[in-house]
């Protein structure tokens, strides 16, 4: 194949992705207006829980350290958003949303260059003991309410806009959402994607060829947790509520299940984990009240061992099948061109 031809190839490849995406954007957009309050208050929970699972995604699928006390930087995006929403000013949520992040990411960046030093059996115990000690943290303060957790007054929607409550909230999540998912999906192209993969794949290749590993991963940690406060934010906000007891370990365990079924490699795999936290316990709790738990429990473990991101998977390789190639050029060099 000729270059302009391969150029012409991968020009149409993108642009049938481009209006994948603005479709399903418009769709995500159109939703509120055709759904009833309940379906809208779900799927405004999908988009959190969505958003948390992307700091996942970002760390243990595009780095590869396996974290499992994301909740404890939830829970910082979580207080930071009640404090600064409850103040009541204008445009509180994508202010805290900011705040949040810059926050936690300093503070991922603080725990980062610790941790990451660790090998990796040592880091995940260390997240472990992160996400067991934050709820117990929480009780310790006072301005986070202790046991009783702190209410978050989101206030009215906007009369001007004609929007009623679910709706308001919906559009605010799926603004922040869609701010966050944007601006990693172009903070992963090259060439820190790349990097991240070398890491991912082979740390020593990649120190080899040049590559920071430890200033890579302690970045990937960073922005991750910055991420998983963002989805803190936007969990306060549809809550209404903040305690302790919602930021446990089993918190955190949610997130990596989501990840590891909806693709962890994948940004729109964020999605179908955040749809997976939210809908099956619904589901599991209306087979048997009781017994619950028992029944999530065993949805999950069929989940991760029939499903571990077969969707995006069936999606990369329609992707693929259409003559787009991977952009990383680690897993697929590129063909000679004559």
């Amino acid at each position: 194949m000729s270059r302009t031809g391969a150029v012409t190839r991968l020009r149409d490849v993108v642009t049938v992705r481009t209006a994948i995406q603005a479709a399903v954007l418009l769709a995500f957009v159109i939703f509120p207006f055709v759904s009833p309050p309940f379906q809208v208050h779900q799927m405004t929970e999908v988009i959190v829980f969505a958003v948390m699972v992307l700091s996942v995604n970002l760390l243990t699928g595009f780095a590869g350290p396996i974290s499992l006390g994301q909740n404890f930087f939830v829970a910082i995006g979580a207080y930071t958003g009640a404090l600064l929403i409850n103040t009541g000013m204008p445009f509180a949520v994508p202010i805290a949303s900011v705040a949040a992040f810059l926050v936690a990411a300093v503070v991922g960046l603080l725990v980062g260059a610790c941790a990451l030093r660790l090998t990796d059996v040592y880091l995940v115990l260390v997240t472990v003991a992160l996400g067991v000690l934050t709820p117990i943290v929480i009780k310790r303060f006072e301005f986070t309410g202790g046991s009783e957790g702190l209410p978050v007054h989101a206030g009215q929607a906007s009369a001007s806009a004609g929007l009623a409550q679910d709706q308001w909230m919906y559009l605010v999540c799926l603004g922040v959402g869609a701010v966050v998912f944007a601006a990693l999906a172009y903070a992963l192209r090259r060439p820190w994607r790349l990097r991240l993969t070398a890491v991912r794949d082979n740390e020593l290749a990649a120190r080899v060829i040049g590559v920071n590993a430890a200033k890579t991963k302690i970045m990937a940690f960073a922005v991750s947790s910055g991420i998983a406060a963002v989805g803190g934010v936007l969990y306060a906000y549809v809550v209404g509520l903040v305690a302790a007891e919602a930021f446990t370990l089993l918190f955190a365990i949610n997130l990596v299940v989501g990840a590891i079924v909806g693709g962890s490699r994948s940004l729109w795999g964020a999605v179908i984990g955040g749809a997976f936290i939210v809908f099956v316990p619904a589901w599991t709790s209306g087979v048997n009240e009781a017994m619950g738990g028992v029944v999530y429990g065993v949805a999950v473990i069929l989940a991760v061992i029939l499903l571990p991101g077969r969707l995006t998977d069936v999606v990369a390789r329609l992707r693929r099948s259409t003559g787009g190639r991977d952009r990383l050029p680690l897993n697929h060099p590129p063909s000679q061109t004559t």
